[in-house]
Parts: structure tokens; sequence; C-alpha cells
């Protein structure tokens, strides 16, 4: 009985291998990347000085089918509390559902805004970068209790500090190229890249593949815009 139930978990253990092998070498560079041009991944990105000691995020992009001026209106008025975040409302709204139309009264938008990230307030993104129409950086500081700290003080000893960045670059014919990417530092630094690999690079995939796609609906119709 025990060797037949050892001879089983060969195969079982060698599948399991082959598996993560094939999302190592297949599956997880095009997430890294998607839609994403070489140059785009490999060329700068705004933003690199507000997280210090970080890494460089997944780059990803999107064309829209508007004009850098039609793109951004509706990336400002993004937050929990405002318009939500254009993505699976169930997985990172709390089921409230995303803005369908430009709301005037969440259009004003400034450095040090905070955007909720939790209905009840205590989570949010910070307004860290600001380029009308070209670049909005979004910036979440907590310790690893999901409190945030103040990343201009003394850092707490075990914390992630993160940017996500929209990058908006005027095409042809009145389209927008909007390039996603960020940094990310986190400490412990032995822990990053097994949360990296287990949970941040997959749900950012799902959740910024939706939001690309919301996007290009919402703001590529004119009258919505």
């Amino acid at each position: 009985m025990t060797n037949r139930t050892g001879r089983g978990a060969w195969p079982a253990a060698a599948a399991c291998v082959c598996c993560a092998a094939a999302y190592l070498s297949l599956v997880r560079p095009r997430l890294l990347r998607w839609g994403a041009t070489d140059d785009e991944v490999r060329g700068p990105y705004p933003g690199v000085d507000l997280i210090p000691d970080s890494t460089r995020s997944a780059t990803m992009a999107v064309t829209i089918d508007a004009p850098p001026s039609r793109v951004w209106p509706w990336l400002v008025q993004m937050g929990t509390d405002r318009a939500g975040w254009y993505s699976w409302d169930r997985l990172d709204n709390f089921g409230r559902r995303s803005a369908d139309s430009l709301h005037p009264e969440w259009q004003d938008i400034a450095l040090g805004q905070h955007l909720a990230a939790m209905p009840d307030g205590s989570e949010w993104w910070e307004v860290a970068a600001l380029e009308p129409e070209r670049f909005l950086g979004l910036r979440m500081s907590l310790d690893l209790r999901g409190r945030p700290f103040d990343p201009a003080g003394t850092r707490p000893r075990f914390y992630t500090d993160s940017l996500w960045g929209f990058d908006l670059r005027s095409l042809p014919h009145g389209r927008t190229r909007l390039v996603v990417s960020g940094y990310w530092a986190l400490r412990p630094k032995w822990l990053q890249p097994i949360l990296s690999l287990a949970i941040l690079e997959p749900s950012h995939w799902v959740m910024q593949t939706r939001q690309f796609s919301n996007l290009k609906r919402l703001a590529g119709v004119p009258d919505r815009a």
C-alpha cells in the first residue's frame, strides 16, 4: 500500500513541475507585458523616484479609439467612493457598480488627494503624480497589517509601498496609447517575489485587462465623454 502511494506521487510531482515550468516560461512573460511593445516595457516610465528601493511592476498597454482628452476624465474620477475602478466590481469595488458616465463633481483632482480603496476610507490611493491628460500616478503605502503610513516619515519595519501609473500617449487619428505600469517596494524583501508570483501578477492581470476593456468602451463613445 505504501509503495503504491509512493509510486503514484512521482507522476503527480512531475506534472506539477511541468505545469510550473510552463507557467513561468510561457504564461507569466505574457502576463507581465500584456499588450505592451518592447519599447514600452524596456523604456523609462514616470514615477521612478517616487518609491525608494523599488522594482518596476508589470507593464500593460492598450490602444483606445479616443484622444487623451476623452480618456483622462474617466481616470480622474476613479475611487471606491467615486466612480469605482471600471474592473470586476465584485472583486475590487465591494460589489458597487462602477460609473458608466462622467460626473462633474468628481473631475477635480489634486496632488495628495486620497481616492478611497475601502468603503470606510481606511485604505486609499494617494494622488502622487499628476500631469493632466498625460500621467496619473496613484500611491498606496501600508504596513503589513494593512494600516496606512506616511511615506515621508519613518517607515514601518514591514511594509508595502507601490505606485500604480497611467501614462497617456497621444497617437495619430485621435487615439490614445494607455500604458499602465508602476513601482513596488516590500519589506521583508525576500517576501516580494513570492507574493508577486503567487498573488499580485495574476490578480493584476485579471483586473487590469478588465479595466482596459471597459475604458475602451466608455471613452471610445463620443456622447459619453
